[in-house]
């Protein structure tokens, strides 16, 4: 029986990390099996530098200042969250994981279970709304065993469709 091979994506709204079949070698300092993504953080007043612009009453010929629809800084984690999907898709694809384990924090989170395609969510075996980005390698990796994420459950070698479980 094939032992499946685990990531762990570990994430927030603007940096992310995912580590490889993190249980595995417990002895290895973890550079190497580690893959590192930062989103472009940009300041709210960066973003907003341009006057949203001024628009016409519907009766009369007052203009006022146009407000804007959405929140950019919302809108940049969201697209942060797409790209960490499509990238996780693509090695699902290739085959380089079995299963994955998902420790984001709350709002990150949120958003990824939004993007995630079904495939992804059908890999997926645990998912914990903590953020953990800005730990060491170390005890990151002592942290994710202490939380038992990498552990597929019983009975289960090969991956399997509707398998996710939450962590308590």
């Amino acid at each position: 029986m094939k032992t499946p091979r685990v990531w762990v994506l570990v994430a927030d709204g603007s940096r992310a990390r995912i580590l490889r079949d993190p249980f595995r070698r417990s002895g290895s300092d973890g550079g190497a099996d580690e893959l590192v993504f930062r989103a472009e953080q940009r300041q709210l007043r960066e973003i907003m530098a341009d006057r949203p612009g001024r628009s016409f009453a519907s009766e009369g010929a007052r203009r006022s200042a146009m407000e804007y629809r959405s929140d950019p800084v919302r809108e940049d984690e969201k697209a942060f969250a797409s790209l960490l999907t499509e990238v996780l898709d693509s090695h699902r694809r290739a085959g380089d994981f079995d299963r994955l384990a998902v420790v984001a924090s709350p709002r990150m989170l949120g958003d990824l279970r939004h993007a995630f395609t079904n495939a992804l969510r059908g890999v997926t075996i645990r998912e914990v709304p903590r953020d953990l980005t800005r730990m060491p390698s170390p005890e990151l990796r002592d942290a994710l065993a202490a939380l038992d994420v990498g552990r597929v459950p019983l009975g289960e070698a090969a991956p399997g469709p509707g398998t996710r479980t939450q962590a308590p």
